[in-house]
């Protein structure tokens, strides 16, 4: 188990003890309300049971199965299906984009690739990157190195959120020297 994956454990242990209800009973909490979106599911938990944001937000997770969620819980979680979740419908002719830039970043070195619901996470030390599908017709790559410079390409982003530079990618031209450049920059500074 992953350092961020052992937080949520962490965390999910201690909304257990906070909230007074186990898992499964928030788990049954949830169902009995009938919502299924994951704002609605939030919204219930903070104002029903008085959590807060992050640990609603966590549960909510944990009720909708995320993946990272699971990895805490102990379950395996199979990046190649997730990916086929992430990249399915009109989304899914930008997958081979997707996987030629998984194979120029896993070559930068050791880092961990969480999938999430609709994106996936590259790790070292910390977050360097974010890589999911932005339209049907887009990948998005979100950095964190605030070394970068805006540009034409790259875009600054507010500070306090997921990532500091994005850049949306079409084809596999836009796979570039420079565009490697900025991932190697977010790479170093993770690690």
């Amino acid at each position: 188990m992953n350092t961020v994956d052992k937080a949520i454990a962490t965390q999910l242990a201690n909304i257990e003890t906070r909230s007074g209800r186990t898992l499964d009973q928030l788990r049954a909490f949830i169902t009995a309300s009938g919502l299924v979106k994951h704002g609605q599911i939030r919204d219930l938990l903070k104002s029903e049971l008085g959590l807060g944001h992050g640990d609603a937000n966590t549960v909510a997770h944990f009720v909708l199965d995320s993946p990272s969620v699971a990895a805490a819980q102990g379950q395996a979680v199979d990046a190649d299906a997730a990916l086929d979740t992430i990249y399915t419908g009109p989304k899914a002719a930008l997958r081979p984009l997707h996987d030629l830039l998984m194979t120029h970043i896993t070559a930068l070195g050791d880092i961990e690739v969480a999938p999430k619901k609709t994106y996936v996470s590259l790790r070292r030390k910390k977050q360097f990157a974010m890589l999911g599908p932005a339209t049907a017709a887009q990948v998005e790559l979100g950095l964190n190195c605030r070394e970068l410079v805006e540009g034409t390409r790259l875009k600054a982003l507010p500070a306090g959120g997921m990532c500091s530079h994005k850049v949306r990618l079409s084809s596999a031209a836009d796979v570039d020297a420079e565009l490697l450049g900025w991932l190697r920059r977010a790479f170093d500074t993770a690690g």
